[in-house]
């Protein structure tokens, strides 16, 4: 038997930790990400994230956060859904939650895999490393397609052809030179699929998504009221959008034995009752969502989607929840009451 290299070594140990995908690019391998993500910006698609304009120059590439960095470690780690994300579309008293969430936090899955396989690659090799997961100013779907991991798709997501749009991204920079793979081609050719299923048209352009318009930036990371010409659109999502991710078709080849056992479906996430969010206090949202990723927007924004998911319900039976959330002392709680229940009564 020939002796593996480092490079074989390091991507059967990665999954052994639990990852789908293991691949390695230079440092170099995006030089173009620097200037699409200015471009971005400029545009001001970032909505109220100014935390990626404020570090743009390291995220614009690898040495730009770590000059001394000569290779990148791209790893994916499945959460392929074993069940249809968009099976509750027509279920509108039943909340709908983003695929990735429904699991453990994938934060803590990702970077315990990662920290491991650092510790295993400088036993093998002395030399300086960082790892990251989603936290760092690190643009991880350009690397990952210069690793080889997949492409960008026209949703500006990653897509595998094993994997489909169902892969979390880790990264590990290190100063230990490392034999390269070859990068992946786009593979979407002439589908717009993700791009038609979009219900606020979130895509000026195919490649580009106008964060202020999608609805996982509008229920997880916007902060005010939601637009009320975007409201209707959101229907029953509660937390994040998995719309053009589902119907990628890319999908279909998806190896679903590959996913991470840890992101399997909590069931009471599966298809909750609106009514039963809009009841939350600050004690019951930390009870429920502890250990999901879910914990991170509060009590005080999952009532408020919850509260445009009533108002889009048609379920009058709603009315009296809501009007309990009226005088809500947070007053973005109490405007989504107010209009769920003008939509209701009206």
């Amino acid at each position: 038997m020939p002796i593996k290299t480092l490079e074989q070594r390091l991507k059967a140990e990665a999954l052994r930790l639990g990852f789908a995908a293991c691949r390695i690019a230079p440092a170099d391998v995006a030089p173009k990400t620097g200037e699409r993500l200015r471009q971005w910006l400029d545009a001001g698609h970032h909505g109220d994230m100014l935390w990626m304009e404020d570090r743009a120059e390291q995220r614009g590439s690898p040495r730009g956060l770590w000059p001394d960095v000569r290779s990148v470690i791209m790893l994916g780690m499945s959460y392929a859904p074993g069940r249809d994300p968009l099976a509750l579309a027509d279920v509108p008293d039943r909340a709908r939650f983003s695929v990735y969430a429904q699991g453990k936090d994938y934060h803590d899955i990702v970077k315990k895999a990662l920290k491991a396989l650092a510790r295993w690659l400088v036993e093998q090799q002395a030399g300086s490393l960082k790892v990251f997961v989603d936290t760092a100013p690190v643009m991880e779907k350009p690397l990952a397609q210069g690793a080889g991991l997949g492409w960008q798709g026209k949703h500006s997501n990653l897509v595998s052809r094993d994997h489909g749009s169902w892969l979390f991204l880790g990264a590990i920079y290190t100063e230990i030179p490392l034999e390269p793979d070859s990068g992946e081609r786009d593979h979407c050719g002439s589908c717009s699929a993700c791009l038609n299923a979009c219900p606020t048209d979130a895509f000026p352009s195919p490649y580009v998504v106008d964060a202020r318009r999608c609805i996982s930036y509008l229920t997880i990371e916007h902060k005010g009221p939601i637009p009320e010409d975007l409201r209707a659109g959101i229907g029953n999502r509660v937390y994040g959008c998995d719309d053009c991710l589902s119907v990628c078709p890319w999908n279909k080849f998806a190896d679903h034995a590959a996913a991470n056992k840890a992101f399997v479906g909590r069931a009471e996430l599966a298809a909750p009752a609106i009514g039963d969010l809009l009841d939350l206090d600050d004690a019951t949202f930390r009870e429920i969502f502890s250990g999901s990723p879910i914990k991170r927007i509060g009590r005080n924004r999952m009532v408020r989607n919850a509260a445009i998911a009533a108002g889009n319900s048609g379920d009058a039976r709603l009315l009296g929840r809501l009007e309990a959330l009226v005088g809500d002392e947070d007053p973005v709680v109490a405007e989504a009451a107010t209009w769920a229940i003008g939509k209701l009564a009206g």
